[in-house]
């Protein structure tokens, strides 16, 4: 960790200031949420349905308005977005701590969504304009910081839940109260470089930006073929945690073999995503890193269907291994496939923007990939459920698989025939 604090003091202090604000974002966002759904379910005593619902209007609110958040950015400037972002969490956690009618707690809800949806596209904008020819490793050192958060963040809101859950709301308010406060005083007005104005010098309106970026065959097959990036390093959090307690049960050993899922995931990022990326830096072309990064998530998968072949012992040790040795083992490479390409990831959505409206290219992104995560989810749970029902127990293992080795070669072949290559510059017409 010096070494990375140390290569964090290199860059300007914008930079800097960027990265610290995602840590303390993923905090407070990962003190509060794991323990919601709870809340909403034991103390409030809402249905099922509603505490669905309530979570489903987060997600909805901020992949949906992506597109609309880095726009504004790319016209406002980045500065504004990331403090309007920050205001709206204040608001929408403070509200979820401290109301218990059900339109309320939808509106807290949507709130926090909508604020996501502000300081995302606008945070990556800011850091790749900031960090210059260094994009690649400042955004290794910003997963860094956000994967720290991930990491630390359901600690510190386990203890507080302990406590109140309004007191774990309210300080998760308080931290982004303070974060808002340093935006204003600290980080720098930054806006976009490229210009929102056309050769008449006029600006160019919302719809014709969007419609150039719906333009950009290269930016938007890369988009696609990234979803099962989404897809399955989401599985962290819903497949392999269920494969855990379906053989290791709902006891004291399958709470402490999920979060040693999390506790993998998250520490080997944050020990080793430097080095990984400077490795792949020395030694292979940001198209191959990221095919080589699909391949490995899809790799990640091949322990569990492996396991499927060995008898399910009755108990004892036996058992408890297989339950937790295959999906730890998962964890571990769907995080090193994601520090393989996760930096040459953000780096290519810059260099495929053209370096023009950078903010509204992560926001359309990820709105994309939001939308393949959600249908990508529904298809896992329903290869999980036919596995049960069929007694395939390798299905949804060998579908996700084959998602990572279809998306590396999709990511080959865009390379191969250069689509992921910065776009040529327009030369002016002479007279």
């Amino acid at each position: 960790m010096k070494g990375t604090l140390t290569q964090v003091r290199t860059y300007e202090r914008s930079v800097q200031l960027l990265m610290v604000n995602q840590f303390t974002i993923n905090l407070g966002f990962y003190m509060l949420m794991p323990y919601l759904a709870t809340h909403l379910a034991g103390p409030l005593g809402l249905a099922g349905w509603l505490v669905g619902l309530i979570l489903g209007v987060r997600n909805f609110s901020q992949q949906g308005m992506f597109l609309v958040g880095g726009t504004l950015a790319d016209r406002l400037g980045y500065k504004p977005m990331i403090f309007a972002g920050m205001v709206l969490r204040v608001i929408g956690f403070a509200m979820l701590g401290l109301v218990e009618s059900v339109p309320a707690l939808i509106a807290a809800s949507a709130l926090t969504g909508l604020a996501g949806a502000l300081f995302n596209p606008a945070t990556r904008a800011y850091l790749a304009a900031d960090a210059g020819d260094r994009r690649v490793e400042a955004f290794a050192l910003f997963n860094v910081f956000y994967q720290a958060g991930i990491l630390l963040g359901p600690l510190v809101g386990m203890v507080l839940t302990g406590l109140d859950f309004r007191i774990t709301c309210l300080t998760a308010a308080g931290i982004f109260a303070v974060l808002s406060v340093v935006q204003i005083r600290a980080l720098p007005a930054r806006r976009a470089d490229d210009a929102n104005g056309r050769a008449d010098g006029r600006r160019e309106s919302v719809p014709a930006q969007w419609r150039s970026i719906l333009a950009n065959r290269p930016f938007l097959l890369f988009s696609v073929a990234m979803i099962g990036s989404y897809v399955m390093s989401f599985q962290v959090y819903l497949a392999l945690p269920l494969e855990v307690r379906r053989l290791g049960g709902e006891g004291d050993f399958g709470t402490a073999a999920v979060a040693v899922l999390f506790a993998v995931s998250g520490l080997s990022t944050v020990l080793g995503q430097t080095k990984v990326t400077a490795w792949c830096k020395a030694r292979t072309q940001p198209g191959r890193a990221l095919g080589l990064g699909l391949l490995t998530m899809g790799a990640a998968f091949l322990p569990l269907l492996a396991a499927t072949a060995v008898p399910v012992p009755d108990g004892g040790v036996g058992r408890w291994l297989l339950a937790a040795v295959p999906p730890t083992l998962a964890a571990f490479l769907l995080a090193l496939g994601t520090m393989i390409a996760y930096p040459f990831e953000m780096d290519t959505i810059v260099s495929l923007s053209g370096g023009r409206l950078v903010a509204t290219h992560y926001g359309l992104y990820n709105t994309i990939c939001g939308v393949g995560i959600t249908l990508g989810n529904l298809l896992t749970g329903a290869a999980l459920d036919a596995a049960r029902a069929a007694g395939m127990a390798a299905l949804p293992w060998l579908t996700l698989a084959a998602l990572g080795l279809a998306c590396a070669a999709a990511l080959y072949g865009l390379d191969r025939t250069g689509r992921l290559k910065p776009p040529a510059p327009s030369v002016p017409a002479t007279a």
